[in-house]
């Protein structure tokens, strides 16, 4: 990447971080931005090597607050990438963790990222909030996954009203995990990560995969029912073998991934 492309991506194998670098207008996201997003996330999704991403903003005041306005005007229209708004808020089949590392504001497509992410740490001054109604549109993507995760009569303020919210709403939501201060962020986020990297990669795709396929059938037993690969894979595997025998000789495991 180039240093004044909209998004940067840093590969640290097994880590690949990816930075939303557009503060002039508080990194919202334009087409580049999009197709920029959904090639990264291609490629950590088909490497190997690479286990865990993470995505933030730059500069402290947002992470990013959706759709370049400026751009869709003139446009008319949107354009997405097939895997939607960042290139992740539609792809249903990546079972690596994706972090979101929320640095500001996460305001219309900025929270449809945080809620495609699996895990979210804040900072304790960002916000929150489907604002697209004040704007005469509604947030595709984030209703979907709003009414997937949250009781319905908060769904419906959050996506009627269109207001904002401080992250510690967010977390009594359930949107993020920690409200954390800008001090402490960078390394309560090294922990998170260090702690994603210590488990196996099969192991942690499994319990995705168990997690949100399961989700798509009606009743527990038919998730009981349902066939999972990579479970399957998992239970076949060298790491299955060598978490066992690290934990009886006391020692730390090397994960192979396979």
């Amino acid at each position: 990447m180039m240093e004044n492309d909209p998004v940067l991506i840093e590969i640290d194998a097994p880590l690949m971080r990816i930075t939303v670098q557009r503060p002039h207008c508080l990194n919202a996201l334009d087409r580049k931005s999009h197709f920029i997003l959904a090639e990264a996330f291609d490629r950590f999704s088909k490497d190997a090597s690479l286990r865990v991403a993470t995505i933030t903003g730059s500069g402290s005041r947002a992470f990013c607050v959706g759709t370049d306005l400026k751009e869709r005007a003139e446009a008319g229209t949107d354009d997405f990438p097939e895997t939607g708004f960042a290139g992740l808020t539609q792809r249903f089949d990546l079972f690596k963790p994706v972090v979101a590392l929320v640095n500001g504001d996460a305001i219309g497509g900025g929270l449809e990222i945080v809620l495609a992410c699996d895990l979210a740490l804040s900072v304790s001054h960002a916000r929150f909030g489907l604002p697209e109604p004040r704007i005469g549109l509604a947030a595709f993507g984030g209703l979907h996954r709003l009414s997937r995760s949250l009781p319905m009569k908060h769904v419906m303020e959050i996506a009627l009203r269109g207001k904002l919210f401080d992250a510690p709403q967010a977390r009594a939501y359930g949107l993020i995990n920690q409200v954390i201060t800008p001090e402490d962020f960078e390394k309560e986020a090294d922990c998170l990560i260090d702690d994603l990297l210590a488990a196996a990669p099969l192991a942690q795709a499994a319990s995705k995969q168990l997690l949100l396929k399961g989700l798509e059938v009606p009743s527990i037993e038919e998730a009981f029912e349902k066939k999972y690969p990579i479970y399957d894979q998992m239970l076949k595997s060298r790491d299955a073998e060598e978490g066992s025998r690290a934990f009886l000789e006391k020692r730390t495991p090397v994960w192979s991934g396979r």
